[in-house]
């Protein structure tokens, strides 16, 4: 290089290649209170560690402990948490991603890590997220034990991110939920969503933005808020609903109604032979939905299969035990319904299948 040239550039550093490492120091100190709310008895140390440590003798309790692991992410409602400017409700989602996962085996969620990628790190902004994940981690009964911040220059522009989580679990051997338990005559216990959770954002914002260009802070008298309000409602964690449940009533499963709605994700758990019928007239989706379908004339299974359509977990339980189930959750401030049943499989019919027409608002 010539003489000439060296001198018309300023010495490179990392800060000016895009990443800036006194911000993320500072995230990490703002961050301090909010993961500090989280801990466990079982959690040792502290964030700035390499790894996140949980004292496993205190699984000693169990005959046989299994552990239960699910990672998530909460897909493309992180853009419209960019475009509002919101950022401490997210958290809230990924958390009931991971865990509300973990809990239909059974487990108890016991710590969970999370992996926040930016464009550029905005101590705040990234300290707001990780209080909504620490937040989430309070109300599914776990620790969050560390994570990891990534500046991504040049990848993501200054105000993109992306979260995601990783989570841990256990539950006794013999106290594993499944198809296995599931019997003929079985209630299928459904319990309500907030509203759209963290699936199917693409379809919605398509439908929304790309096609009816609605605008995110315009009031919709339906919702009572704007419409960026709705979008953003956070996903419910069901986790320790679930746990106080198995506790009260012989469960035999549950299904997190996620990415494929309702009816796939309940046949996720129906054993070969029989056949789970939820009749849609048991309840009536929140406006959102209806919203979605009408705006983009999209087709009721489309639908069906993109969102969930207000049910965002379902327990299934004997017959004689839906009342007491029922008592459980509206005891916790669950809303809770009997959708269907479990029956005998036909030769034609799938691992479940809704029938009927929603209830009229």
């Amino acid at each position: 290089m010539s003489e000439t040239t060296g001198a018309s550039h300023a010495a490179a550093s990392y800060k000016t290649a895009g990443v800036d490492i006194e911000a993320g120091d500072r995230a990490v100190e703002l961050m301090k209170e909010w993961v500090k709310k989280t801990q466990r008895p079982e959690v040792l140390g502290g964030l700035g560690g390499f790894a996140g440590l949980f004292d496993a003798s205190a699984l000693k309790r169990y005959e046989r402990p299994l552990l239960a692991s699910a990672t998530d992410g909460v897909g493309t409602k992180v853009d419209l948490a960019r475009q509002l400017g919101v950022y401490d409700t997210i958290g809230h989602d990924l958390v009931a991603m991971v865990m509300d996962d973990i809990v239909v085996c059974g487990a108890e969620p016991l710590f969970m890590t999370d992996y926040i990628c930016v464009g550029k790190v905005h101590p705040e902004r990234v300290a707001a997220i990780v209080k909504g994940i620490a937040e989430g981690c309070v109300l599914a009964g776990c620790a969050l034990v560390g994570g990891e911040t990534a500046e991504h220059p040049g990848l993501l522009g200054p105000d993109d991110f992306d979260v995601a989580g990783a989570g841990t679990g256990v539950v006794e051997a013999d106290r594993l939920l499944g198809p296995d338990r599931i019997r003929t005559g079985d209630a299928v216990v459904a319990m309500a969503s907030s509203g759209l959770h963290s699936n199917g954002y693409s379809l919605v914002r398509h439908v929304l933005f790309d096609r009816a260009e609605l605008k995110l802070d315009q009031h919709v008298a339906e919702f009572g808020r704007t419409l960026g309000e709705e979008l953003l409602e956070p996903t419910k964690i069901y986790s320790l609903d679930c746990l106080a449940l198995t506790r009260t009533t012989d469960v035999h499963a549950y299904s997190h109604i996620t990415g494929g709605g309702l009816a796939a994700n309940l046949a996720r758990v129906i054993p070969d032979g029989l056949h789970a019928i939820v009749d849609r007239g048991t309840w009536t989706p929140a406006p959102v939905f209806d919203l979605v379908g009408t705006t983009g004339r999209v087709d009721r299974l489309e639908l069906e299969k993109t969102l969930n359509m207000g049910v965002g977990m379902i327990a299934i339980v004997p017959e004689e035990s839906a009342d007491a189930a029922l008592a459980t959750l509206a005891d916790r401030g669950v809303e809770a319904w009997v959708a269907g049943e479990i029956t005998d499989r036909g030769a034609h019919e799938t691992g479940a299948a809704l029938i009927g027409d929603y209830a009229p608002r």
